[in-house]
């Protein structure tokens, strides 16, 4: 029998500003698709490096759908966006703002300073493109005084089935860190896809998923 819905609601983990609840751990347990909140965790859980910034899902939605100049401006200004050599922002195909849950597909949209790109990984042949472009458009002026920045669609190995495309995201995010941490930008033409190639595939997105689920219930264990 499944758990009530108040049961679902349990609140099981804070770790740093994220609430986790016992549904987030039910997504894990099965082949479904990964909500903001567990990509969330899993991006503040990677500790990214000194002047790399991952964007949690909630404010690169907001970025992207910002109703006025102003209102983008007040999210986007406490990012210190000009200040990061990487920035990585969640692409999600959910264009209503009132529906905060809504969408059903997940991309990531990365940022390199020294190319001056938006690099765009999209698990799903480009299921994504018009909301990165939208979200690239929406926060291009941000990164740097010239707001020239070009936008890319980046080498993304390509998923297999219609739910892990959010496991995606978070593998892509973890190589991008990686691979700046490990000094990969030393040449700064240089980018993560040959790390992308041989790091991620479906193997490794379904061994991510096991990964966070036992990193949850280790924290939980721990409070």
């Amino acid at each position: 029998m499944p758990p009530s819905r108040s049961k679902a609601d349990d609140k099981i983990l804070s770790y740093g500003d994220v609430v986790l609840r016992r549904s987030d751990l039910d997504i894990l347990h099965g082949p479904h698709y990964i909500n903001d909140r567990l990509i969330e965790f899993y991006f503040a859980h990677l500790s990214p490096p000194l002047h790399v910034l991952l964007v949690p899902p909630s404010i690169s939605f907001w970025l992207s759908n910002c109703p006025d100049p102003v209102s983008l401006s007040e999210a986007a200004t406490p990012l210190k966006l000009p200040q990061r050599d990487i920035i990585l922002f969640t692409v999600n195909n959910n264009s209503d703002v009132t529906a905060a849950d809504g969408g059903t597909h997940w991309s990531l949209l990365v940022y390199y300073r020294a190319t001056n790109e938006f690099v765009h990984h999209d698990s799903s042949q480009g299921m994504n493109r018009w909301h990165a472009e939208t979200l690239f458009e929406a926060v291009k002026r941000f990164v740097g005084d010239d707001g020239e920045a070009r936008y890319v669609e980046g080498f993304t190995p390509q998923q297999n089935n219609g739910y892990d495309c959010g496991l995606y995201v978070m593998t892509i995010a973890r190589v991008v860190c990686d691979w700046f941490r490990e000094g990969g930008a030393k040449n700064e033409r240089e980018r993560w896809f040959s790390s992308l190639k041989e790091e991620v595939d479906a193997a490794a997105v379904a061994e991510l998923r096991g990964e966070v689920l036992r990193l949850i219930l280790g924290l939980m264990e721990k409070k």
